[in-house]
């Protein structure tokens, strides 16, 4: 089964980005906003239980951050995505980069930049449009993360929770 590992921030910050997700996110009905942590990774059944435990304990030594998302954003030419960029700060990096080793440890498909997607598999017309008129706003948005989710993907290609960690905190 996959897996992954995501922040779900404010619903305030859902609400700003579903503005944008419902027209442009082609997996706008598959997850809500998220920030990933860790890319989408196979786990199997008796290895499950292993998992959770390093990530019990990545959690409990990792504190809590400040999210801030600072400006609009577009990975275009690599992939037709937009997404609000989020400042990187300490907490956030040792976080992500504490769920990358030991049993955690994937090779990733692109580099850690901290995003929440808004807009994906766009055609360049409606990107560009779409990028440019973002450009020309701003955007600025600090919430506190005490938290994060390991999540798994349903047949239908939907993801769901099973289980959330406190950061700094005992999980047991």
């Amino acid at each position: 089964m996959k897996y992954g590992i995501a922040v779900f921030p404010s619903r305030k910050l859902q609400d700003l980005a579903n503005s944008y997700r419902k027209r442009y996110d082609t997996k706008y009905s598959m997850i809500p906003p998220h920030l990933t942590l860790k890319d989408p990774f196979p786990v199997e059944e008796s290895e499950l239980e292993g998992l959770v435990r390093e990530i019990r304990k990545t959690a409990k030594e990792c504190r809590p951050f400040k999210l801030e998302i600072i400006k609009y954003s577009s990975f275009y030419p690599v992939t037709n995505t937009l997404y609000m960029k989020a400042a990187e700060n300490k907490e956030l990096i040792e976080l992500q980069e504490s769920l990358d080793k030991g049993p955690l440890e994937r090779k990733r498909e692109h580099p850690f930049i901290p995003h929440i997607t808004i807009g994906q598999e766009m055609d360049y017309d409606e990107l560009s449009d779409v990028f440019g008129r973002l450009k020309l706003e701003t955007i600025h948005h600090e919430e506190l993360i005490d938290r994060f989710s390991l999540l798994y993907q349903l047949e239908n290609g939907a993801w769901t929770v099973h289980e959330t960690f406190l950061l700094g905190e005992d999980n047991e």
